[in-house]
């Protein structure tokens, strides 16, 4: 039996093979990558690999309002437009105005302006402002956002949300920081806190699941709220 690639090389190795295999990327995805890098966009977006899962949360959910903290160029809220479909609808949150203005384009591009909508501002204060609005609640709420307010971006979701609705909670896991309970680095200290939160939370039944790949060790959150 020949030996494989460990680490990190190996880990990227193995994604491009799933994505190969299970995750043709269309056009669209792909502009909207290319675009983000352009830009000069940090390249944080989701992994084909997890868009493809946020897809499928989506469908299996039967989703057709998604919620998303952080945009970034809107590579994963293309994933979740296309999901949703035409008849669907997805907020999503970003306190970037370049970030915005690349998202918008990659919107436009992809031919899916017209289902999703773009709030510019703290993510916070953004979806405070849909709570107050009366805003209908969403059926799926992915936060990507900064991770020191992860605790506060669930505490909106969840007031954002109905029985049965799907929670999901990336980049938790930060390469193993999450355990050092001494750590002071707040976006470790932020995923320790949704953790918590997400653990005690008297409307959420979650778990969390270590990944490894071409961004390396990460992992997410999920959760679904309580009939």
């Amino acid at each position: 039996m020949g030996e494989h690639g460990s680490g990190e090389a190996g880990w990227s190795a193995v994604e491009a093979y799933l994505v190969e295999e299970l995750v043709p990327e269309g056009a669209a995805l792909v502009a909207a990558r290319d675009a983000g890098r352009t830009a000069g966009l940090p390249a944080i977006e989701v992994a084909p690999t997890e868009g493809k899962l946020l897809w499928l949360l989506c469908r299996i959910a039967g989703a057709r309002r998604v919620l998303e903290f952080g945009t970034l160029a809107g590579y994963s809220t293309l994933w979740f437009a296309d999901a949703v479909g035409p008849e669907g609808h997805v907020t999503t949150l970003e306190i970037d105005p370049a970030h915005a203005a690349v998202a918008r384009d990659n919107f436009a591009r992809a031919g899916v302006a017209d289902r999703v909508r773009l709030l510019e501002g703290a993510a916070g204060d953004s979806a405070e402002a849909l709570i107050a609005a009366g805003e209908e609640a969403y059926d799926l709420v992915f936060i990507d956002a900064d991770k020191p307010s992860n605790a506060r971006y669930l505490d909106l979701a969840v007031r954002l949300a109905h029985p049965g609705t799907v929670v999901v909670v990336d980049n938790v896991v930060r390469r193993g920081a999450v355990a050092d309970a001494a750590t002071d680095d707040p976006r470790v200290t932020g995923s320790r806190a949704v953790l918590h939160a997400m653990g005690t939370h008297p409307r959420l039944d979650a778990t969390a699941l270590q990944t490894v790949g071409a961004k390396g060790w990460d992992g997410f959150a999920l959760a679904r709220v309580r009939d």
